[in-house]
């Protein structure tokens, strides 16, 4: 008789103030799949405080709907431009805090890593990450918006870690 497991769910987060993509798979079976995806994309009118609050709000709704055992959040990229650093910073803050509130474990990933894990290389361009994402979810096409690809993509990023971290300890 084998232990069953309880799949995993796992949430990933594109965090940014304008445009949080989310996106949840599963690891039931022997290979990823994915759940949904979607952008949280608040008025760009509203004060900065009021789009934070719309984000954590609608994550708070994801996590309630797809009851995600751990949540995998991209790390900001920072470039030349500090400004829009410090703006998915705060985006991120409030990923992460629905998480927390939410009991949910949290992961960090660098861009480069989740390239790396979904498409082989951490320079890989969006176009060929978002391919190598639909055929490992086995989707029949990728999410239309990048962000909910983004998010898709870091959701599976953790599942390549996750596999991997299990298999080095099945290994000892």
């Amino acid at each position: 008789m084998t232990d069953a497991v309880a799949p995993a769910i796992i949430l990933g987060i594109d965090p940014g103030t304008r445009y949080t993509g989310w996106g949840v798979i599963t690891l039931a079976g022997s290979e990823p799949r994915a759940l949904a995806c979607d952008v949280i994309a608040p008025k760009s009118r509203l004060p900065l405080e009021r789009r934070l609050e719309h984000i954590f709000s609608e994550l708070g709704d994801v996590i309630a709907r797809f009851q995600p055992t751990v949540m995998a959040v991209e790390e900001p990229f920072v470039g030349a431009n500090v400004r829009s650093a410090m703006a998915v910073g705060e985006a991120r803050t409030v990923a992460i805090l629905a998480a927390t509130l939410a009991g949910l474990p949290v992961c960090h990933y660098a861009p480069a890593r989740i390239k790396a894990s979904v498409a082989g290389y951490g320079q890989g361009e969006k176009a060929q990450v978002r391919e190598m994402l639909r055929l490992q979810l086995g989707m029949a096409e990728p999410p239309a918006d990048l962000n909910a690809s983004d998010a898709l993509a870091v959701a599976l990023c953790h599942a390549v870690q996750h596999r991997a971290a299990a298999l080095l300890a099945g290994a000892r």
